[in-house]
């Protein structure tokens, strides 16, 4: 037999039931041989007249009797102490099943969960106990499980999409041109162009994944690469690579960049800001505006991006940061890859920050980045030379 949890339960219950009775049949016998001298007041050659007529010295008398109510007392005893240890064992064997039967509930559930079957819970009805906390625990997970891979099979549709998308617009492309007997060097010129400008964006598409993927990889663990960075020379580098797109937008960009340093990944913290900041040119709108701000506040350094632009509901925000989605749409074919937060977010957990977002009014987003800020002494020279201003 396997040392289940219920006969663990059911010998520990038995031995201790057996060694109770044991010490108190001890304990009987005991007084029995203290108790029974009441020929010890007599004197000495004092005898006793039984009920058969014959006379007994009353010591010789008095020994033969506590012999005696000992030896039927310890048979006796020991004979009830084995009956109760059966009943006390098999009662305990049966209240044992019953009490871990929840635990063969999960244990079973446990045994039939699979990708179709991630539906069915326990739901324990019984004492509000240690067992009902399990079950309640084992459900809790089992829902976070069934989100997971609801999340899991979302994310594997959405990306097959979005490169299934340049691949088809790739092969229609080549097709058609092949097809074509009077094409001629500009119609390969222009098929060569489409076919790099969908390259590109499957090419992009990869890149994010596998930013997406290293980032989540290290959510919750050390990062593998922990230097002195700064939000503020990372905001700096991502508004000057976009500085041409916003020029052509003419946006109104306003900037604060005071020291924010930080310990992390600097590849993660720059792409960090570059998609904050390319989000907010790409959504924006002709003469729109864009602000950009680095702190410390309390111990967090802070990164503060917004932007004018599309109006968003409140209610849409959360979903921004979910991979493919665009401004509230999903894989609707817009601009960019639909994963710049979902990115933002990742690095964050990463680093042990936070990210929130909120809805404009008239149109835009604000988003707030917070990370443990780190000894401000060596990064304040590398960020002094930080431009603040408008831009």
């Amino acid at each position: 037999m396997r040392p289940t949890l219920r006969l663990r339960l059911t010998l520990l219950n038995g031995i201790l039931l057996v060694a109770a009775g044991a010490v108190l049949v001890v304990l009987a016998w005991l007084l029995v041989d203290e108790s029974l001298h009441p020929a010890d007041e007599l004197q000495a050659g004092s005898t006793v007249t039984l009920n058969d007529g014959s006379l007994r010295e009353a010591r010789a008398w008095q020994n033969e009797m506590i012999d005696q109510a000992s030896d039927e007392l310890l048979l006796k005893g020991f004979g009830a102490l084995i009956a109760i240890g059966i009943i006390g064992t098999g009662g305990a064997y049966l209240v044992a099943g019953r009490a871990l039967r929840p635990l063969h509930a999960v244990t079973q559930a446990a045994q039939r969960l699979g990708e179709e079957t991630l539906e069915q819970r326990i739901r324990y009805a019984g004492a509000d106990d240690e067992v009902a906390e399990l079950a309640r625990t084992f459900d809790a997970m089992l829902d976070r499980l069934t989100a997971a891979f609801e999340s899991q099979k979302r994310f594997v549709a959405n990306a097959s999409h979005e490169l299934r998308t340049p691949l088809a617009v790739m092969r229609t492309e080549i097709d058609v041109t092949l097809m074509d007997d009077e094409a001629d060097v500009a119609e390969y010129r222009r098929m060569a162009k489409v076919v790099r400008n969908a390259s590109e964006r499957a090419n992009g598409l990869v890149d994010a994944l596998l930013v997406l993927a290293r980032s989540e990889a290290q959510s919750g663990r050390r990062l593998v690469r922990k230097v002195p960075a700064d939000l503020a020379t990372s905001a700096y580098t991502a508004l000057s690579a976009v500085k041409a797109e916003a020029e052509r937008l003419k946006l109104e960009v306003t900037t604060d960049l005071q020291a924010a340093p930080v310990v992390g990944d600097p590849s993660l913290l720059d792409r960090l800001a570059g998609n904050l900041i390319e989000n907010a040119i790409r959504y924006n709108h002709l003469l729109g505006k864009l602000w950009l701000r680095t702190c410390l506040v309390n111990g967090q350094a802070r990164l503060i991006v917004g932007n004018t632009g599309y109006e968003v509901e409140p209610a849409d925000v959360p979903g921004l940061f979910e991979p493919f989605r665009r401004g509230g749409w999903e894989r609707t074919g817009s601009r960019g890859s639909g994963l710049g937060l979902s990115i933002v977010r990742a690095v964050c957990d990463a680093h042990g920050g936070t990210v929130s977002a909120v809805a404009q009014e008239g149109g835009g987003l604000e988003v707030t980045i917070s990370l443990p800020a780190a000894d401000t002494t060596p990064v304040v020279a590398a960020t002094a030379s930080v431009p603040r201003g408008r831009v």
